[in-house]
């Protein structure tokens, strides 16, 4: 018999793979997928998450499109989806509850992909993990607000300006 309390239990997670096309500029890295984003195994799977409304607003790519067709728009843009890991275990769909992080090869993306001009972190927690690891590239990064839904002190109109540097290359420094 099962306890009541096992099913709120932390269980393994196991992330999604990368979604890119052929040209990558620009990677878009989360911490690790919503449990609705891992059910649905789409990138911001949760309708509250604000990605894909800054999407609409950056690229004229609608967001109730299908996902499929979402993807195959960004991609002709140049941006890659992933996370900085690609396991844990977490409670529920919080940031702050995840334990016992397994990173992904990004090293060996930003390899393969070397037109990559911008790495953007989504979050404080994608730019806490991702600066844990050793990159062996000089990629510049970004850490951009959240767009979870848990981020309501940021506006979307603010996320909108933050999340534009992925349209534009950054200013040469």
């Amino acid at each position: 018999m099962i306890d009541s309390s096992d099913l709120n239990a932390a269980c393994p997670s196991k992330g999604l793979p990368p979604v890119h096309g052929k040209s990558v500029e620009v990677l878009v890295l989360g911490s690790f997928p919503s449990r609705q984003s891992l059910l649905k195994k789409e990138y911001y799977g949760n309708p509250q998450n604000h990605f894909w409304r800054i999407i609409e607003a950056l690229f004229n790519i609608e967001r109730h499109l299908s996902y499929d067709l979402r993807i195959l728009h960004l991609t002709e843009y140049g941006i890659a989806l992933w996370d900085v890991l690609s396991s844990c275990n977490r409670n529920g769909s919080a940031d702050v509850q995840i334990r016992q992080p397994v990173f992904n090869d990004l090293n060996g993306f930003l390899r393969v992909h070397p037109a990559i001009r911008v790495v953007a972190l989504n979050g404080n927690t994608a730019g806490r993990y991702y600066h844990q690891m050793i990159i062996s590239t000089q990629v510049p990064t970004v850490i951009l607000p959240s767009t979870s839904p848990a981020n309501a002190r940021v506006s979307l109109p603010e996320k909108v300006r933050a999340w534009s540097v992925i349209r534009t290359p950054p200013p040469i420094q």
